[in-house]
């Protein structure tokens, strides 16, 4: 079971490579997230594992036989177990293996960190309860929550293709909006657009199609998480998104962070997952022993605005909310089992987002959407400027990190985009 805590955890270990000792690092020897890199001027990808502000080659340091994440996940649990367990003894203080390994550990500013596997299928979720309620009361004042909200975990598949590694900056898009006192919609830049502040839950081993995923297997089909930012271009979102859903109000950028914290990392940093007697409890097959008993994660999430007036300040980038993915409404075992009930085959790779993470209090709002009660009321900036929805040359920037006494402190590292203008109306040139 990923729940299950051994020597890896200990709050104790230390690590030869130094940066891994800061008390301040996401990446201590108790975290050792996956992810992928590329040396300058190299073509492929390399798997490797975040320690301080190093990375270990797991191939150069005869860890792994392959540069294929997506093989190495869906390999399965146990795999992943023991290289954990492995790569942990190899790179604690003291390890005999440590003069053999330094050629393989290097910077992670010296390399170019991408996604942190090949993406297949993509499915975002709505896990968030506080979420879907304080944007359905900017709808539906009277009838803020859909009756099928609180039964189904509800999801949409979105676009994989365009999903993108942090760091690289999103092009404000172009589509079809209306507003209210327009007698016919516009196509333009949008005007309102957004970042949803999300976990990203990545697949590992695959089922067959037409095998439903028991509630009890399921996190044996997934290795880990990561930050994940929906832009969305909310205009664009309210013209189209009767009677389908969303289009193009999401699929020209989503932002993935580069390291998959596994579940074995976020073993102590489980949480009962508890229904309250007025809410509808799960159906058999959305619930389990082992998810009453420890389904959610206590995970700290946080975004982070750096204006362009910000960067040519040298101001930091301003914390806007704070949330926990422990208040939302369903579980990844949940969103594993909801999935599949119907015979759909998940693959190696394939990314769930979970949707908008917002709190149960007003000033936490995962999106500018809820923070600025839809653009009614401005967000002020310490330095003095106001945000309703992005402007061009803004950073966002999701952590996220996992704390509880008697454990040591890991974290997600950054997700982090930048937005540049909209392309130009070439039919104005013509």
């Amino acid at each position: 079971m990923s729940h299950e805590l051994d020597h890896t955890h200990d709050p104790a270990l230390t690590s030869w490579v130094d940066s891994a000792n800061d008390p301040a690092t996401d990446f201590p020897i108790q975290n050792l997230p996956l992810g992928r890199f590329r040396r300058p001027g190299a073509k492929d990808w390399r798997i490797g594992m975040a320690i301080g502000t190093e990375i270990l080659d797991l191939r150069q340091a005869g860890l792994i036989d392959t540069d294929d994440m997506n093989v190495l996940i869906g390999a399965g649990a146990a795999v992943r177990r023991t290289l954990r367990q492995i790569a942990s003894s190899s790179l604690a203080a003291g390890s005999p293996r440590a003069a053999a390994l330094r050629d393989a550990v290097l910077s992670q500013r010296g390399v170019e960190l991408g996604l942190p596997c090949r993406i297949g299928d993509y499915t975002d979720f709505y896990t968030s309860l506080h979420h879907a309620t304080s944007v359905g009361k900017q709808f539906r004042p009277d009838n803020p929550l859909l009756p099928n909200y609180k039964w189904v975990p509800i999801g949409y598949h979105g676009r994989a293709s365009s999903i993108v590694p942090s760091g690289q900056s999103v092009r404000r898009p172009r589509g079809q909006s209306k507003d209210a006192t327009e007698d016919a919609p516009r196509l333009g830049p949008t005007r309102r657009l957004d970042y949803e502040l999300e976990l990203g839950v990545i697949v590992a081993e695959p089922n067959p199609l037409g095998d439903p995923i028991p509630i009890e297997d399921a996190e044996g089909h997934l290795v880990g998480l990561a930050l994940f930012n929906d832009w969305t271009a909310r205009d664009v979102q309210a013209w189209e998104y009767q009677p389908l859903g969303p289009f193009l109000s999401k699929n020209f950028a989503s932002t993935l962070s580069p390291w998959i914290v596994t579940l074995e990392a976020l073993a102590p940093f489980r949480a009962p997952f508890r229904r309250s007697v007025d809410d509808p409890q799960p159906l058999p097959y959305l619930d389990s022993a082992a998810n009453r008993e420890a389904g959610a994660i206590d995970i700290a999430l946080e975004a982070w605005l750096r204006t362009a007036a910000m960067r040519d300040a040298g101001l930091p980038a301003e914390r806007l909310m704070q949330s926990n993915f422990r208040d939302s409404y369903w579980t990844i075992a949940q969103l594993v089992a909801h999935h599949t009930v119907g015979g759909c085959n998940l693959q190696a790779g394939d990314l769930f987002g979970s949707g908008t993470q917002s709190g149960p209090e007003p000033g936490q709002g995962g999106s500018l959407l809820e923070l600025s009660i839809g653009g009614k009321h401005p967000l002020r900036l310490r330095n003095g400027e106001t945000r309703t929805f992005l402007e061009d040359g803004d950073e966002v920037i999701l952590r996220g990190h996992c704390e509880r006494a008697g454990f040591r402190r890991i974290g997600f590292g950054e997700c982090a985009g930048t937005i540049l203008p909209a392309h130009a109306d070439r039919r104005a040139n013509a």
